[in-house]
C-alpha cells in the first residue's frame, strides 16, 4: 500500500447541502486530495459557493468560498474522483453519467447500494468487496467506477456487528434505532415536530437498515456478493439529537457466546488491515465500553475524529443471546467521512485509477 505522490483533485457533487458540507470541511487540508470543484443545482451553479450555501457548522473554509459553483455534469466537472452528496432523487443518472465519463465516484446515495457489482463498502469491515468494481467495469463497460458507502445507521450496526459475525455468526437481528436529526438534511426537521418528541418513522429508512448489513458482511466472489444468511429486523427513530445515531441490537448466534468472549472480540477487534494508517482512519474504528451508561451521543460522537463507532451495554438477551448498544457520528462516519475514507483505500490499493 502506497501514498499517492501528488495531491489528487476531487470534486463534491451536492456540495451546498448538509452532507456536501460535511464533505467540504473534511477535505480542508486533507494530505492525498485537494477540493478543487464543488458542483450543485442549476439554479446554483455560476454562483460563488459562499453565495449559495447557508453554512451550517462553524466557520467556512476560506479556500472555497470564492470558488464557482458547477452543474453536475461531467463536461463542466474535470477531477478523476467525485464525491457525491446528492439526493437519491437525482444521483442514480448523475452518478452513471460521471462514471460514463471515466470519473470515480463515492456515492452517499442509495441508488445502486445493493447492485449485486457496487462495492457498499466500510473500509474496516469488507475491504475486499472493492474487488466488484472489476466486475461492474466489465458488465457495464464503464471506465470509471461508483463506490457505496452504506446507509448512516446501518454503518454503526454493521461495524458493532462485524466482530461478533465473525467468531460466532450471527443468525437473527433485531435493531432499533434513534436517529440524530442531522440525519435529515438542512433545514430537516420542523422544531415543533421533534422537541420533547420521538417520532417513529422515518422513510425507506427501515427497509434499508434490513438489507444492507446482510450485504456489507457477506462474501465476495466472481459473481458478486453472497449475503450474509442473518435476518434483520428494523425500528427507526427520528429523536431530538443534533448529530450521533444510536443503535441498540439483539442478536441470535449460530455459536452461543459466553459474555467474556463477545466483550473480547469487541473489544480486540481493529478492522481490515490495509485501512491502518489511512489519512481518515481512527485509531480504533470501534471503541467498547464497559461502564453501563456508555455510549452517549453528547460525550462519545466526535471520537476518532467522529470516525468511531461506540459500543457497550452488552449485556444477555433473553430471547436471543446478546444484545448490546451502538452510536456513531451520522454525517462523518456514516456519510462523508466514510466515503473519503473509501476513496483513500482505493487509492491505497491501486484501484483508484489514478496517480
Amino acid at each position: 500500500m502506497t501514498s499517492p505522490r501528488l495531491p489528487i483533485q476531487v470534486a463534491v457533487l451536492g456540495a451546498t447541502g448538509a452532507v456536501g458540507q460535511t464533505f467540504v470541511r473534511l477535505l480542508e487540508g486533507h494530505p492525498w486530495f485537494t477540493l478543487a470543484e464543488v458542483a450543485a443545482s442549476e439554479r446554483s451553479a455560476g454562483r460563488a459557493y459562499r453565495d449559495v450555501t447557508r453554512w451550517i457548522e462553524g466557520e467556512m473554509p476560506a479556500a472555497v468560498g470564492d470558488m464557482q459553483v458547477k452543474s453536475c455534469d461531467p463536461t463542466a466537472v474535470s477531477s478523476p474522483i467525485v464525491f457525491s452528496a446528492l439526493d437519491s432523487s437525482v444521483a442514480g443518472e448523475v452518478e452513471a453519467a460521471f462514471d460514463a465519463a471515466g470519473r470515480l465516484v463515492l456515492s452517499n446515495a442509495q441508488n445502486y447500494r445493493m447492485e449485486p457489482d457496487v462495492p457498499l463498502v466500510i473500509p474496516e469491515v469488507n475491504a475486499d468487496h472493492l474487488a466488484l468494481l472489476d466486475l461492474q467495469r466489465a458488465r457495464r463497460g464503464w471506465p470509471g467506477g461508483i463506490v457505496t458507502n452504506a446507509n448512516c445507521a446501518a454503518t454503526m450496526a454493521a461495524v458493532a456487528l462485524a466482530p461478533l459475525h465473525a467468531a460466532f455468526g450471527a443468525r437473527r437481528v433485531f435493531v432499533a434505532t434513534m436517529q440524530a436529526v442531522s440525519g435529515a438534511g438542512y433545514p430537516g426537521v420542523p422544531s415543533l415536530d421533534i422537541l420533547g418528541n420521538v417520532i417513529p418513522y422515518i422513510g425507506d429508512e427501515e427497509p434499508k437498515l434490513e438489507r444492507e448489513m446482510q450485504k456489507m458482511l457477506g462474501v465476495v466472489g466472481a459473481a458478486g456478493v453472497t449475503n450474509a444468511p442473518f435476518a434483520v429486523s428494523a425500528h427507526a427513530n427520528r429523536v431530538a439529537v443534533e448529530n450521533g445515531h444510536t443503535v441498540c441490537l439483539s442478536v441470535e448466534f449460530e455459536r452461543d457466546p459466553a459474555l467474556e468472549d463477545a466483550a473480547r472480540a469487541l473489544r480486540d477487534w481493529t478492522g481490515a488491515p490495509v485501512v491502518r494508517g489511512l489519512p481518515s482512519a481512527p485509531d480504533a474504528p470501534l471503541h467498547f465500553f464497559e461502564s453501563e451508561d456508555r455510549p452517549q451521543p453528547r460525550r462519545d460522537v466526535m471520537r476518532g475524529r467522529g470516525m468511531t463507532v461506540s459500543v457497550g451495554r452488552l449485556r444477555r438477551d433473553p430471547l436471543f443471546h446478546l444484545k448490546f448498544v451502538a452510536m456513531g457520528h451520522n454525517t462523518i462516519r456514516g456519510a462523508a467521512g466514510g466515503s473519503i475514507l473509501n476513496a483513500e483505500l482505493l487509492v491505497a490499493t491501486g484501484r483508484a485509477g489514478v496517480a
